[in-house]
């Protein structure tokens, strides 16, 4: 008979290799097609496919300089290792399987923004000024675990200007140009943001009732001695 944590993992074990060969096969294409700041309108002026780089987190955050570059994906092989034994424990728990599906794309979209850091640098050239090569005869850009994240959707659904009256938060006496939405994402980043807010939003009863569960059991423990 199968076992039952093993079943469990099948589904969120499908979908982890779905996202990341998606996610790998889209940021290949793209790095070796575009130029950095190229972009391919897909939807009229508030859909493109805009090819950026990046140094840091989800939705092109950054953390600056070699240290914290290096910090940053130390972090994320870490956190990836935690999240990866946590949806076992929860396959072993008999967890809800929409609980099970969005740890699993938090850590696909964890893994495959990993892959870029860590090998993108040894195994692409430059997108400066050139398309990237792959596997260039004189090296990458860069070395194990300095790659960088290649993101690529773009959303600047409302462009506007502010008024100077009502910049409450700057001095500045000049109209501010505004762009909804600014960030520029990946396949990993919307696989994180989406598995995220699905726990937030639909989950939460789950880990409530763990609490629950731990509290009873450590008062039981504390009766017993």
């Amino acid at each position: 008979m199968e076992n039952k944590s093993l079943k469990n993992l099948r589904l969120p074990v499908s979908l982890i290799v779905f996202i990341l060969v998606l996610d790998q096969a889209l940021k290949i294409w793209v790095k070796t097609h575009m130029l950095i700041g190229e972009q391919i309108p897909i939807f009229g002026n508030w859909a493109f496919i805009h090819f950026t780089e990046n140094n840091g987190m989800a939705f092109g955050w950054e953390i600056g300089g070699e240290i914290g570059k290096l910090t940053l994906s130390i972090f994320r092989i870490i956190a990836v290792i935690g999240i990866g034994w946590y949806l076992t424990e929860l396959a072993k728990k008999d967890a809800p399987k929409g609980l099970l599906i969005s740890f699993a794309l938090i850590f696909a979209g964890a893994v495959g923004n990993i892959i870029d850091s860590a090998f993108y640098g040894l195994i692409f050239s430059e997108s400066y000024r050139q398309v990237a090569e792959f596997m260039p005869a004189g090296g990458g850009y860069s070395s194990l675990l300095h790659g960088k994240v290649v993101d690529m959707f773009y959303f600047p659904i409302i462009k506007t200007t502010i008024p100077a009256g009502v910049q409450f938060w700057t001095s500045n006496a000049e109209p501010m140009p505004f762009t909804f939405f600014r960030p520029v994402f990946n396949i990993a980043d919307s696989s994180i943001f989406i598995g995220t807010v699905s726990i937030l939003l639909f989950h939460r009863k789950f880990f409530k009732h763990e609490d629950e569960n731990l509290e009873l059991a450590n008062k039981e423990q504390t009766e017993t001695l």
